[in-house]
């Protein structure tokens, strides 16, 4: 829902904001308040973010401070793409634990190249392994990053997961990133790989009647995208889709965004900056596929999950998607886990929220993909 405060006139400029008109975000220097109380305006963003955290997110966020990372919309996209992310600060934090660092054990781990509409897209298949002669179910999973930065390798913990967690076979894809290659260059990579991998599901080991969608942030709206291409190009459906901090609007005068204004690791500013290297124009953001609340018809998707942190400007957008599926017929379970920030979900062991996080998400997904109730792998 949009702010009670704010009316038509403000959300309009706060869609105009995110396309990265420069009369707009020359409020981002503050910090964001709620309910007419001070979020510490002066106070350093990652304090604020570290103290209202709770102490395991706490202590990821403070890593990630320790190892020089900076607000992305303060970067060059060379040096936003060179600096470290909060899988690095994960490792900080294990490393002073005394815990191992190596990946989380999966069976079989392959690096492919799928055909993609302006060149191959590089991705990686995880295989749990485990389930004999039968064909497993499978997931394809986009990684986040705003559409500009990151990797397969930033977010191999979160495909490493699902993939131990559900017993199915994991896809995670790449995409042509911001700004070399504008939108919707990612969105159109993601559908692609979508249909190559139901196409070539054999050839994957797994079930093409099994499929679900997948996604982190910029990475969830790719997922949820794929899901409104794949219905309206009729092409085979996917029988899930697991939604984690999705980009799913583009109102940046939510509640969270207000709340989080300037939260770590990912502010309000550091949204504009992002959405600024993807869009073309302010046309772009009437775009269904970015505008998913505002401008898509979400009826006939599959059911979702949607998992969002509660110290992230995207929450609300989380928050407005359940209902808005809802209201389309779409069964929708949303949870947001208040002691969280964004980037949250990949960050188990050292963070317990994440672990409960993939959890419920492997729950959700193992009854759609009709996988049962066994029991889930270990952390």
């Amino acid at each position: 829902m949009t702010h009670p405060r704010l009316s038509r006139r403000g959300t309009l400029l706060g869609a105009l904001a995110l396309a990265g008109c420069q009369t707009t975000a020359m409020d981002l220097s503050g910090t964001g308040t709620v309910a007419g109380a001070s979020s510490g305006a002066g106070r350093p963003a990652a304090l604020l973010s570290a103290n209202k955290a709770d102490q395991p997110m706490g202590q990821v966020v403070q890593a990630l401070i320790d190892l020089g990372a900076k607000p992305v919309s303060t970067l060059t996209v060379e040096q936003a793409r060179r600096q470290p992310s909060m899988a690095d600060a994960a490792r900080r934090v294990m490393q002073q634990k005394g815990m191992p660092i190596t990946p989380r054990p999966v069976a079989q781990v392959a690096e492919l190249m799928i055909p993609g509409p302006k060149g191959r897209i590089p991705a990686r298949l995880y295989n749990p392994g485990g389930a004999g002669r039968e064909r497993l179910p499978l997931i394809v999973y986009w990684h986040g990053g705003g559409w500009v930065i990151a990797d397969l390798d930033t977010y191999d913990a979160s495909a490493r997961a699902l993939a131990a967690e559900t017993g199915a076979i994991v896809l995670s894809c790449h995409y042509r990133q911001a700004p070399e290659h504008k939108f919707p260059a990612a969105h159109d990579d993601a559908l692609a790989a979508y249909a190559w991998a139901v196409g070539h599901a054999e050839r994957l080991g797994a079930d093409r009647g099994r499929v679900a969608v997948a996604g982190e942030s910029a990475g969830g709206n790719l997922a949820i995208a794929t899901a409104l291409g794949a219905r309206d190009q009729r092409m085979p459906m996917p029988a899930h889709m697991l939604l984690v901090y999705p980009v799913a609007g583009t109102d940046t005068r939510t509640p969270s965004y207000l709340e989080n204004t300037a939260a770590v690791p990912l502010g309000r500013a550091d949204i504009l900056w992002f959405v600024d290297k993807l869009t073309r124009s302010p046309l772009d953001l009437q775009d269904p596929r970015l505008d998913v609340i505002g401008k898509a018809d979400l009826r006939g998707l599959p059911p979702a999950t949607i998992i969002n942190a509660g110290i992230d400007p995207l929450r609300s957008d989380g928050e407005m998607l359940a209902e808005k599926l809802r209201a389309a017929g779409v069964a929708a379970e949303q949870r947001t886990w208040p002691g969280a920030t964004h980037e949250f979900f990949g960050l188990a062991p050292v963070v317990p929220d994440a672990v409960e996080a993939q959890r419920l998400a492997a729950t959700r997904l193992r009854a759609a993909l009709g996988l049962g109730a066994t029991p889930l792998a270990g952390l």
